[in-house]
C-alpha cells in the first residue's frame, strides 16, 4: 500500500502483521506532535474515508453498496482529526471525503504501508486505530447499550495503538503498543486505558512496526 500524504519527505514504512481474528476491519494510521496535536492521517480504509460502504445499504434481502456513516468506528481519530460534518459528526463524507490519495482498499491479510512524513518533522508520535464490524464478547455484547445503534455496528469499541518517534535518536524501528479504546458509540474523542474486557479485538493485529527510512532509501 502506498499513499502521499505529502508531496516528499522521509520515507517510512509500517509493516502490519495480521492476527488470527483479522477479518477485514477497518483501520487508520496518522501522526501528530509530542502534545498530541494531530498533524495528518497517513492512510484511512476507504469505505471510512469516503462514507460509503461494500455493505452500505440493505435492499431486497441483500446488502449492496452505499452511504453509511459509522462514528463508532474509529472515534478517536476523527476527534483528534478535528473536522466536523454540517451533521455534527466528525467523519469523512461522500461529498467531503478524505484525498485519494491518503485512501485505499482494506488489505485481505498483513501489509506493507509505504508513505512519507515531512523532513522537517524530526519527533512525533505516530497512531493506529482499528475496529472490527460486530466484534462481541461476553463484556461487549449486543444488549449492553439497549437503543444504542452506533454500538450495534462495533461491538468491542476501536483500539488505538501508539509509538513515539525520534528521528534524531538514530533509530531506526519502533512498534507500536496498545494505548486503550475509543468510546464505544464514537460520541466522544476520549480514550479509555483499561483494555481487560477486550478478547478478540486483541487479535485483529499481531505486530506492528515503523521503519524510518535510511537518507537514500529506494523502498519506497
Amino acid at each position: 500500500v502506498h499513499t502521499s500524504p505529502f508531496q516528499d519527505g522521509t520515507p517510512v514504512t509500517i509493516t502490519f502483521e495480521r492476527g488470527p481474528e483479522y477479518y477485514h476491519p477497518l483501520i487508520v494510521f496518522w501522526i501528530e506532535d509530542t502534545l498530541g496535536k494531530y498533524i495528518q492521517t497517513l492512510y484511512a480504509t476507504q469505505s471510512i474515508a469516503t462514507g460509503v460502504f461494500r455493505f452500505g445499504e440493505h435492499e431486497g434481502g441483500k446488502w449492496m453498496p452505499g452511504e453509511r456513516r459509522r462514528p463508532a468506528a474509529l472515534p478517536y481519530w476523527g476527534h483528534q482529526r478535528g473536522y466536523q460534518s454540517p451533521e455534527g459528526l466528525f467523519l469523512p463524507s461522500p461529498q467531503n471525503p478524505l484525498p485519494d490519495a491518503i485512501t485505499g482498499a482494506t488489505p485481505q491479510s498483513s501489509f506493507v504501508l509505504r508513505t512519507f512524513i515531512p523532513d522537517t518533522l524530526r519527533r512525533f508520535n505516530l497512531l493506529m486505530e482499528v475496529n472490527q464490524t460486530w466484534d462481541w464478547n461476553h463484556y461487549w455484547h449486543n444488549n449492553k447499550f439497549p437503543g444504542d445503534d452506533e454500538y450495534q455496528t462495533s461491538a468491542q469499541p476501536a483500539l488505538v495503538y501508539k509509538t513515539s518517534i525520534d528521528i534524531r535518536a538514530g533509530k531506526e524501528d519502533y512498534s507500536l503498543y496498545l494505548i486503550g479504546h475509543s468510546h464505544p458509540s464514537g460520541a466522544t474523542g476520549e480514550l479509555f486505558p483499561d483494555v481487560s474486557t477486550f478478547t478478540t479485538a486483541l487479535k485483529i493485529a499481531k505486530k506492528v512496526t515503523v521503519r524510518i527510512e535510511k537518507e537514500g532509501s529506494t523502498t519506497i
